[in-house]
């Protein structure tokens, strides 16, 4: 390809909305190698206006040894999926509920497709999308559209509920709610009026019973994981709650294993990053929240 028809801005939106996956399925690994590529590429350029008398079939030395990709980590799948909808207007090669939806469905058992019209709260999950408010008699009211993979469906929160969550209740953001299910006289099916919102750190707070990490050997630093993830307090009609999970170590020696429940000091926030952290720790990576 001519490199000024293709300049490395377009060769990252390229990337980006999956046209190299054929070649190699690590999109970040392809974006953090673009200036090598194009050096490459300026190489092969110059030897390809080099050829003497003498150099014949040569490769013009190492030079145009075609270049390893830089090593990094793949993107996850919000950020793969984000950076997609960024380079073509939509998503392509997955699900936003994806990344998610097997540590969700250990708690959020309902399906969206498999909703009942019930005068009884029902717990739900997915992703907000089509978001805007609208007036209404008693102020203004918030409509988006809930979807888990098995169904999208209208759902509405009122003002008060929007504006103490609406870093929440965003386009593209995981959600937990409270939801009543009602008829929806418009579309002739169900639609939710949400009543509870939680992202998926706190539903973690909310429903997990603790986070069950497995040990062999060296122990894992708590002290900087509690240090650097600590407990969050938060002001409520309750009073003040203290936000955060429980710790039990599952150790492992040989011919014997034991379960070790540590105390309120290592208590720690369970955010995608806290669980990383205990994760690059545990043995063979073992650590997950246990919920039931």
């Amino acid at each position: 390809v001519d490199r000024t028809r293709l300049n490395k801005r377009t060769a990252e939106a390229l990337v980006k909305a999956g046209a190299f996956d054929a070649i190699e399925r690590n999109r970040a690994a392809l974006v953090a190698s673009i200036d090598r590529a194009f050096e490459f590429a300026q190489a092969c350029e110059a030897n390809a206006h080099q050829g003497g008398l003498f150099d014949e079939g040569d490769d013009h030395g190492s030079s145009t040894q075609e270049p390893d990709l830089v090593r990094v980590l793949p993107w996850g799948v919000k950020e793969r999926l984000t950076l997609e909808k960024t380079a073509v207007g939509f998503y392509l090669s997955g699900h936003l509920f994806d990344e998610v939806e097997r540590e969700v469905r250990q708690f959020v058992k309902r399906r969206l497709d498999e909703l009942m019209d019930s005068r009884e709260p029902q717990l739900l999950v997915g992703v907000v999308s089509e978001l805007r408010m609208i007036n209404v008699q008693r102020g203004r009211l918030a409509l988006f559209k809930l979807d888990d993979k098995s169904q999208v469906i209208e759902a509405s929160a009122d003002e008060g509920l929007y504006n103490a969550h609406k870093q929440l209740l965003r386009d593209d953001e995981l959600v937990v709610v409270m939801a009543r299910a009602q008829p929806d006289r418009f579309s002739g099916g169900l639609r939710l009026q949400v009543q509870q919102v939680w992202d998926l750190t706190q539903a973690r707070c909310r429903f997990g019973k603790y986070l069950r990490v497995e040990v062999n050997g060296q122990a894992p630093d708590i002290a900087r994981v509690v240090r650097e993830h600590p407990v969050r307090t938060e002001v409520s009609e309750q009073g003040e709650l203290n936000r955060g999970l429980g710790v039990r170590l599952h150790v492992l020696r040989e011919g014997a294993q034991a379960e070790l429940q540590l105390g309120d000091a290592a208590r720690f926030y369970p955010s995608d990053a806290a669980l990383a952290s205990w994760m690059a720790q545990a043995h063979n990576g073992q650590a997950r929240i246990v919920y039931d």
